[in-house]
């Protein structure tokens, strides 16, 4: 696998976890707002999927983005509090490590938005060599998440892979 050091060599999986989106019901956008962002700041989308609100299908669809090279896996939705939002458990089942300081940022700047935002179950995570940051379904929110803590991204992602950084 290739290793990655500084942000704009970031190879990055973004997946949509949406029943919905996933039968065609309506048009994803969570995945095409991350997917703006991520360019915009110089990374490269490797591969992006869609899948529905299960298990096993979030963790096949992350699996598949860490063995292709993907060193950022996004993932978009599910985060809630619904009986259907299983991503943070997805995730937690195939995890090296949590990362709590992630979940815990994006909450707190979220709730300077919306009060709605103590509901949410954000979280990142070391899966196999890679960073998994699991991100609210609503675009807006998505992106807004994301900006809270890019910051780390480029340490966390390389810190995972095992190259060696300076602190």
């Amino acid at each position: 696998m290739q290793k990655q050091q500084h942000s704009n060599h970031i190879t990055v999986g973004i997946v949509t976890i949406s029943d919905r989106a996933s039968a065609g019901a309506y048009d994803d956008l969570g995945g095409p707002a991350l997917k703006q962002v991520a360019q915009k700041v110089g990374w490269h989308v490797l591969a992006e999927a869609i899948v529905p609100d299960e298990k096993a299908r979030i963790q096949e669809a992350i699996r598949s983005f860490v063995t292709q090279g993907c060193g950022l896996v996004l993932a978009t939705g599910g985060t809630g509090i619904g009986p259907r939002d299983v991503t943070p458990e997805a995730i937690r089942a195939i995890m090296r490590v949590e990362l709590p300081g992630f979940g815990e940022v994006m909450r707190a700047e979220s709730m300077k938005i919306t009060p709605n935002a103590i509901l949410s179950r954000n979280l990142a995570a070391v899966v196999d060599q890679a960073l998994v940051i699991a991100l609210p379904g609503k675009p807006s929110g998505a992106v807004e998440c994301l900006s809270f803590v890019q910051g780390a991204i480029p340490h966390g992602v390389a810190v995972a892979q095992g190259t060696p950084t300076s602190c």
